[in-house]
């Protein structure tokens, strides 16, 4: 198959004088195969830049008679195409469903590339999860949950729906709030035990948990948040002080929980700046975004706007009926990947096999169920005040 007709695409130049200048075409690197297709480096010609290839990508799929090429910039000068022979992503592979057999990491799906989809919460520690209803939001967290339940570390969760998600996942977790008054009170305690865990670190004379020694590390502590709109609408200025306070304790969490064992999962089906200005500043903090099919552009703005334009584009092309199918970005770049399929009952039942396992945190669960269910530490109010001090600053 020739590969310089369909690079001739892009490499005409505008001249001066006649007759009309001939297409130049741009000089390629060798064609490596792939596990789904192949790769090639092309030095792009003078005048030319990136983006004249990211154009013409579709008719060099048309070309070469294959289901689509990626255009990425590999170094100044030259890009790199990868073209799939097929779509990866219409049955996703059995090999994701294998354990990725590492502390807080979780195979969850297959990658465009056609390799394992793995969240990495000790290299990308903490994740915005966007999608509308059906597009295989809850389907990602099932997968993601199923993983970690496996695992010895407390899992934590915030559904300000009454629990109708996270429930499901109870017998496994280490603490559940059903409602904002509940969730800002947890937030306090879970920020509490970070800065208690600081305290450790610096009594250690070590940057972070993990370089204490075997014995006295914590144990990590994943908080999911599914619906995270319900914690930043408000209806009355009481509530806007509660979203005021879940939002300031997020943002702390998120700034310092990576180091402290602590990570953050943060799920919604809307996502917009007009919830509040610390959604925003979440946000930022979230380095890792998955962006499934949405119902309106300024959630995926949100998630991806700020990292890749490319990547934006890629989410907004999603269709209704590729459920599951997902936009993910982090600082490195981008890729299309696609969830296995985990169940309601698949998870619940993965979570009540390893309920064994389930870390008991009293500080948290006090924090929810009351003062009675364990010694109380300091007040939601004082530490949350605490924060807001600390933000000024």
């Amino acid at each position: 198959m020739s590969r310089k007709a369909a690079l001739t695409v892009v490499s005409g130049l505008v001249g001066n004088g006649a007759p009309p200048p001939q297409p130049r075409v741009p000089r390629r690197g060798p064609i490596r195969p792939t596990r789904g297709g192949f790769r090639l480096v092309v030095r792009l010609l003078p005048g030319q830049v990136p983006a004249d290839f990211v154009k013409a990508a579709p008719a060099m799929a048309e070309a070469w008679q294959v289901h689509g090429v990626r255009v990425t910039s590999w170094r100044p000068g030259y890009v790199r195409l990868a073209a799939s022979v097929a779509d990866p992503l219409t049955m996703p592979r059995v090999l994701a469903q294998r354990d990725s057999g590492r502390l807080l990491s979780v195979a969850v799906g297959v990658l465009e590339s056609g390799v394992a989809w793995v969240v990495d919460l000790r290299q990308i520690p903490h994740w915005l999860i966007v999608g509308a209803t059906r597009s295989g939001k809850s389907t990602l967290i099932n997968a993601l949950v199923a993983g970690l339940a496996r695992q010895l570390v407390a899992l934590v969760g915030i559904d300000c729906k009454g629990g109708m998600e996270l429930s499901l996942y109870e017998s496994r977790l280490s603490a559940l709030a059903t409602n904002r008054a509940q969730a800002v009170r947890l937030l306090a305690a879970l920020v509490d035990l970070t800065l208690d865990r600081m305290e450790l670190c610096r009594s250690a004379r070590v940057r972070n948990v993990w370089g204490l020694p075997t014995g006295e590390q914590p144990v990590p502590v994943v908080v999911i948040v599914d619906e995270l709109a319900e914690l930043f609408l408000v209806a009355n200025r009481s509530e806007k002080d509660e979203a005021h306070a879940a939002g300031t304790a997020l943002i702390r969490l998120a700034q310092l929980g990576a180091a402290l064992g602590v990570f953050l999962v943060v799920a919604g089906q809307r996502v917009g700046s007009d919830l509040g200005p610390g959604v925003t500043a979440l946000r930022a903090q979230l380095g890792g975004r998955v962006c499934h099919r949405v119902a309106d552009p300024g959630t995926a703005e949100m998630a991806l706007g700020d990292l890749n334009p490319d990547a934006l584009k890629a989410a907004q092309a999603i269709r209704p009926d590729q459920a599951g199918t997902a936009v993910l970005a982090s600082g490195d770049g981008w890729e299309r990947a696609r969830s296995l399929l985990v169940s309601e009952t698949d998870a619940e039942t993965t979570a009540a096999a390893h309920a064994h396992l389930t870390p008991q945190l009293p500080e948290l669960r006090a924090a929810v169920n009351g003062p009675d269910s364990a010694k109380p530490g300091p007040t939601a109010v004082a530490v949350i005040e605490r924060l807001d001090l600390d933000t000024e600053k």
